[in-house]
């Protein structure tokens, strides 16, 4: 087959720590399904973690990027700047949440953007300390990695990592006894006042609806007590939503679920349809705190990234991903409600829109069963359903659909989800 033959290229000429989900190699994609080599399909409930909201090839993505490339491919934005990164700018501080004046920066990647922000956050407040949380995800850079909670894979033998950066609990409704959101809070910030010192934080930084962690959804309430802190403590909030953004919980972006306004927001995956761009986007003030030179970098804001930016956010307004999103978590939400019930492994099921998880136990107790959940994705990878595992112990099933995918292809995915359940 193709893909044995890829793969044996892979081996030879691939270092051993990229790593793959699943072992074919894909020839093209769209439609809520990839095909590979040899013609195998999957339907795909991953979206390349969050990024390909709009499709893997957007017809409006396709036709912006092949004309810009015919004009220039790059000039660098700090040397010869162009239109397209002003009006991607133009339209992230129009979209993000807040009613304030907003400037924002273009980079490459997430992990840009959060390292970004972090910098930002310092250099506006004088400042170094940055409050993270318990089984959160950042990026894979040495600042992020120290950013981030979970060691394996991504933190293990890889240090040493940044400093000035503090862990404090999250609200993880499943595994908190209850606690509201608000007592959650109190919880954190306890720690954070006694053993940093609020004139001390230049960042609380957190994901509204964590990622990697899990799919994580705080408690209501946390959110706005968090924010309300870092306003009185003079501390900068920013939130992460690389993840969230771009209508993938069933609003442009997680933070408007609880009205909270973020001082930062860093974006990246489902902005730009595929093409690697991130962004920082915030308040005018902090953001033009930093001297001229001291943001940038040689492809941050590349024009063929820009030109698709503005190609998917127009595409998101046209279809209405965000009432999409709405649509396909009533049908996620609605079939995982029902396998849950059916089955004693499920511990939960959580999520906001199109960004749902279930998390997978011993039957009667809490105790995290990664086993299981990686042999029930595996199962469903062999049946023709591409899905993720996440969750600091490995142990909950995230599931990521395209926002343009249709109600049966959808509903064929569920359908192998569930009979990969009774298969393992």
């Amino acid at each position: 087959m193709a893909s044995l033959d890829l793969h044996k290229r892979r081996t030879a000429a691939v270092a051993r720590g990229v790593s793959s989900v699943i072992s074919s190699y894909v020839d093209h994609a769209g439609g809520g399904t990839l095909t590979d080599v040899d013609g195998n399909e999957w339907v795909d409930f991953a979206s390349g973690i969050a990024v390909t909201s709009v499709g893997n090839s957007a017809p409006r993505v396709v036709a912006a990027v092949r004309e810009q490339v015919e004009r220039f491919t790059h000039t660098c934005f700090m040397v010869a700047p162009y239109e397209l990164y002003v009006s991607v700018c133009e339209s992230l501080n129009a979209l993000t949440p807040g009613d304030f004046e907003k400037r924002s920066m273009l980079v490459n990647s997430g992990a840009e953007a959060v390292e970004n922000a972090v910098k930002i956050a310092r250099h506006a407040t004088g400042r170094t300390a940055v409050v993270v949380f318990d089984h959160a995800y950042h990026g894979r850079t040495n600042l992020t990695m120290a950013l981030t909670a979970k060691n394996m894979p991504y933190k293990h033998r890889f240090g040493p990592f940044a400093g000035e950066v503090y862990r404090v609990p999250m609200s993880y409704p499943l595994r908190d006894g209850g606690l509201s959101g608000a007592d959650a809070a109190a919880r954190a910030l306890d720690l954070v006042n006694a053993q940093i010192g609020a004139t001390n934080v230049a960042a609380v930084l957190i994901e509204p609806i964590q990622g990697e962690g899990g799919f994580v959804v705080p408690a209501p309430g946390f959110l706005p007590a968090l924010s309300a802190w870092a306003r009185e403590a003079g501390a900068v909030f920013i939130a992460d939503e690389i993840q969230t953004g771009f209508c993938r919980t069933g609003d442009w972006f997680a933070s408007t679920h609880e009205r909270v306004v973020p001082d930062l927001i860093t974006l990246a995956k489902g902005i730009a349809g595929g093409l690697p761009l991130g962004a920082v986007t915030g308040r005018a003030d902090i953001m033009d705190a930093v001297h001229p030179g001291g943001l940038g970098g040689t492809y941050g804001g590349n024009p063929l990234a820009c030109a698709a930016a503005l190609a998917s956010i127009e595409t998101m307004r046209e279809l209405d991903l965000v009432t999409s999103a709405r649509r396909i978590g009533l049908m996620l939400g609605g079939r995982l409600g029902d396998l849950a019930a059916a089955d004693p492994r499920i511990a939960e099921v959580r999520g906001r829109g199109a960004m749902q998880a279930i998390e997978i136990v011993q039957p009667g107790t809490l105790t995290p069963d990664p086993a299981t959940a990686s042999a029930v994705s595996t199962e469903c990878h062999r049946r023709g359903l591409l899905t993720l595992t996440c969750g600091t112990y490995g142990n909950v099933l995230r599931f990521l659909p395209p926002l343009v995918i249709d109600d049966r292809t959808l509903e064929r995915g569920l359908n192998i989800l569930s009979d990969a359940f009774q298969a393992v």
